[in-house]
């Protein structure tokens, strides 16, 4: 196998992997003992670390097998399955969990009210906001963190303000930390949601230049982020003031169906922007106006070429979840209200070092698209064939056929959820496309659709298994490219033992459990999700 296209995919559609069964001889190269007393067993026997102290050199003989899966993408690293922990979860009659472990918030705390707050430990303060459930005991700690406007009878009903060095207001923030904190609680009472967070401009000036409305369900802001850490400026579709949504939980699929039409919409519309075609007004398109709009772009390009395409690809994505540690670090993401990033990317960007040099913009999708070439080209079989055949296809990792064998959680005639033969971060899924789909230009009304369903399935689950921090982003084709590369979207959560540190940033991807049976307890929540739909159905009737 070459190193660059070192991949678990075969070419005929099979995995392949590599199992260490080590066994080793260790020079011993100690100078001297400290034999000691740790401590003592409950029957008062002591317990001495003479183990840590061999004579001689040792001879490893029953060290555990370890599973090396070579990524689906080289550029992913490997994943490195604990043969013996992963062999006693398999035998477990319960789902792979990907909560943290032991009770992490409060249930209530009646001599807390006690106490007086300006006097507790600030890293205690973040953990309190971080995990207390108690509505009333949040809300006492809402004036340590900033300044706020009450009305006569002592209700919060704005933020004080005062001016910046540049003449634009901004809020009197004590301490930005236990501020962010408290307002994504979900326990905090959502009316002082609304008033840290949620109100449009309470976070900054970025316009509203979109919005989605379906009825009573659900309402959407589609916010510019011009000044952006992304080039040419992102966009931010936000669960609105009067459709708060903290949890996975609370998320149905009409609202991920509005937040990924933010996301249609304002791609087609820039592209049709850029390609001169006529556009809509200033409204919501439906989705057949959507979707006649994608095609006139698409025969525009197909008839005209694509080479002077200024953008050329698109970036999407979506972090979930909230967290603080009372040591200072911010261990995910920006606020805990749903949200999804997206813009677009150009083809180019101006080069320095050289007179009227370009050098290629970076676009996630272009790696996958780089090793699907070469591997093509190297094995004559199209990458994704070969991929989709192999999932298909899957034995257990462990070789027993007694136990399920599945990766695959949920599909239709257009997409796939399953879980990737090597995961990364404990409990990866991804979607991939089963036609010839490689990003949303080329997908149509119902590819989109199963697109929708597939991403709303894949984070209650994850959810329902425990997660709650969750990374999601998707990987395509340039617009520009005919290659047979699929559209894929990965499901990424922070695993609470794994906060990433040597390993993962070898992209050494190290888990306790086989991708089958984690596929295994995803199957069963997406059972108990279809029943949950079913009584709501009946209700409803």
């Amino acid at each position: 196998m070459d190193r660059d296209l070192r991949s678990c995919v075969h070419p005929e559609g099979r995995f392949v992997f590599g199992v260490h069964r080590p066994t080793y001889h260790v020079i011993n190269n100690r100078l001297t003992k400290r034999i000691e007393e740790l401590g003592q067993t409950r029957e008062g026997k002591s317990v001495i670390n003479e183990p840590n102290f061999p004579d001689g050199d040792l001879e490893v003989t029953s060290a555990q097998h370890i599973y090396e899966i070579p990524n689906a993408f080289p550029f992913w690293g490997t994943t490195y399955i604990l043969g013996d922990v992963a062999a006693r979860a398999a035998l477990l009659d319960k789902p792979v969990s990907l909560a943290p472990k032991g009770k992490t918030d409060f249930a209530s705390w009646d001599e807390f009210h006690k106490l007086c707050l300006e006097k507790i430990p600030r890293p205690v303060l973040i953990a309190v906001a971080q995990s207390c459930r108690d509505p009333e005991i949040l809300s006492r700690l809402l004036p340590l963190s900033a300044e706020f406007v009450l009305d006569q009878d002592g209700t919060i009903r704005g933020l004080r303000y005062q001016k910046a060095d540049n003449g634009q207001p901004v809020p009197c923030i004590k301490d930005h930390d236990l501020f962010e904190t408290l307002g994504n609680n979900p326990s905090l009472p959502d009316e002082l949601k609304q008033v840290m967070l949620l109100r449009p401009g309470v976070q900054g000036r970025s316009p509203i230049v979109g919005e989605y409305v379906d009825k009573d369900r659900c309402h959407i802001w589609e916010y510019l982020r011009a000044n952006s850490y992304i080039a040419w400026g992102h966009y931010a579709a936000n669960m609105a003031e009067d459709s708060i949504r903290y949890s996975v939980a609370e998320l149905d699929l009409s609202d991920m169906t509005g937040l990924r039409h933010l996301y249609y919409q304002r791609i087609f519309t820039s592209l049709a922007s850029e390609l001169g075609i006529l556009g809509h007004g200033r409204r919501l398109l439906t989705k057949d106006e959507l979707e006649e709009l994608r095609c006139l772009i698409k025969t525009r390009l197909d008839r005209h070429g694509k080479n002077n395409l200024r953008f050329s690809a698109t970036l999407w994505g979506w972090n979930y979840g909230y967290d603080f540690s009372p040591s200072g670090f911010r261990l995910h993401a920006s606020h805990q209200q749903i949200h999804q990033q997206f813009a677009l990317i150009p083809e180019s960007v101006e080069g320095q070092g050289a007179k009227n040099s370009k050098i290629p913009s970076y676009a996630v999708g272009d790696m996958v698209s780089t090793f699907a070439e070469k591997f093509e080209k190297r094995y004559g079989k199209a990458f994704f064939t070969s991929y989709i055949n192999a999932i298909f296809s899957n034995s257990r990792t462990d070789g027993r056929d007694d136990l399920e064998h599945d990766l695959l959680i949920f599909r239709d005639e257009n997409v796939m959820l399953f879980v990737p033969k090597a995961q990364r971060f404990h409990g990866e899924l991804q979607i991939v496309c089963l036609k010839e789909v490689g990003n949303i230009l080329e997908a149509d009304i119902f590819v989109r659709s199963s697109l929708d369903l597939a991403i709303f399935l894949a984070v209650r689950i994850l959810h329902m298994l425990g997660a709650r921090m969750i990374t999601t982003f998707e990987l395509s084709k340039r617009f520009t490219s005919r290659l047979d590369q699929r559209l894929m979207y990965c499901f990424v959560p922070r695993h609470p033992q794994s906060p990433g540190a040597f390993s993962e940033h070898q992209a050494r991807w190290i888990t306790g459990h086989f991708p089958e049976d984690f596929a295994r307890s995803c199957r069963s929540c997406l059972s108990r999700l279809r029943e949950e739909d079913f009584s709501e159905s009946s209700k409803s009737k």
